[in-house]
């Protein structure tokens, strides 16, 4: 399915969940086991009654979920993730009961809800519905990001055939914004709070996920995605196709200017004429109903148990606008939220 940067949210596989420490690495995490249907579930021989994006037990449950050994820092990572507006929890003292709620849970990518099967999802199966726009949050908070904070924030800004990014017919592509498909890494340090030589580094060990292109000169860099899900085998990142792309913008970025802004505006502006000359675009969907049906392969990421019959049958739709919480790659900050990180440079910056 394409992955427009218009549309609102992006699937990240659960067998993907980025590991190492930061909020969103937790977040991800605790998403991932969160009921995708309305139903009961068992825990410690109690039944508790769970909806979509919700998930009830105890805190020997949360541990497990969290990779961590200590009570009060499973329950501390909650108070942070609450109090950046990820979730809602809820702990009782009697009962010992604990429940937590994602506040972001996108349900329009699951289609009808399946009445069969277990209420959450398998460890590992399936995908998240992620929104483009949730790790703005600690951009505008000037949060220093961890290791799986940036990692989430470059998936969730991933972009597949895009007309306004001709580079994202190549492979899946990083992209900030509709004028931000060509970065630095000197960009993504101060949005993430890092300096250059950490941002290379991060790139060296995550070069499996992320593909890293320097262009010639100053320009920049473009960045790939090499394991988004597209439902189809994934295509061979080659040099001489982008080698070849930037040939044809060579005479336009001459008259803008030769600057990294120039290029972005000259990608956005003539993507599309090239991707028609080309014959890359594929046939536009019909009109009728703005959805994309599952193929059997789809059914490898859903969010749903592998025994319903149900399911077969579902269909979502990923349009949506919301781009006004997407912030550009120019505006690297915004003004600081109103939220006490101390807790959370204490849980995700240690060691």
């Amino acid at each position: 399915m394409k992955c427009l940067m218009k549309y609102k949210w992006v699937k990240l596989p659960r067998a993907l969940v980025p590991a190492g420490k930061g909020v969103m690495g937790a977040w991800a995490r605790l998403a991932a086991r969160a009921a995708f249907r309305k139903g009961e579930a068992s825990y410690c021989g109690h039944i508790n009654a769970v909806t979509p994006g919700t998930w009830a037990g105890g805190v020997v449950g949360l541990k497990s979920i969290l990779g961590l050994r200590s009570r009060e820092k499973a329950l501390r990572t909650l108070a942070v993730l609450s109090n950046l507006g990820f979730l809602r929890y809820d702990l009782d003292r009697h009962t010992k009961k604990l429940t937590y709620e994602i506040n972001d849970w996108v349900v329009q990518c699951s289609g009808a809800e399946c009445m069969d099967g277990p209420v959450y999802a398998t460890d590992g199966y399936g995908f998240l519905c992620i929104p483009r726009s949730i790790t703005e949050r600690l951009v505008r908070a000037s949060y220093t990001f961890e290791e799986a904070d940036a990692w989430l924030d470059l998936w969730c800004h991933t972009v597949w055939n895009d007309p306004r990014n001709v580079f994202s017919y190549i492979a899946p592509a990083v992209q900030y914004r509709f004028t931000g498909a060509v970065m630095s890494l000197e960009t993504l340090g101060q949005r993430w709070g890092w300096e250059k030589t950490k941002v290379w580094r991060f790139f060296q060990k995550h070069g499996d996920v992320f593909a890293l292109y320097r262009l010639p000169g100053s320009y920049g860099c473009l960045i790939f995605n090499k394991q988004y899900p597209m439902g189809t085998a994934g295509p061979v990142l080659k040099e001489e196709d982008i080698v070849q792309l930037l040939q044809r913008f060579r005479a336009y970025v001459a008259g803008a200017g030769c600057t990294r802004s120039g290029l972005n505006r000259i990608i956005r502006l003539y993507s599309h004429a090239v991707v028609t000359q080309m014959g890359l675009e594929e046939p536009a969907e019909p009109v009728k109903n703005r959805v994309a049906l599952l193929s059997p392969i789809y059914r490898a990421y859903i969010s749903l148990c592998r025994n319903c019959k149900n399911c077969r049958s579902y269909i979502y739709d990923c349009r949506g606008v919301d781009m006004a919480a997407v912030i550009d790659g120019a505006e690297i900050r915004g003004p600081t939220l109103p939220v006490d990180l101390t807790d959370a440079k204490e849980l995700f910056s240690y060691g």
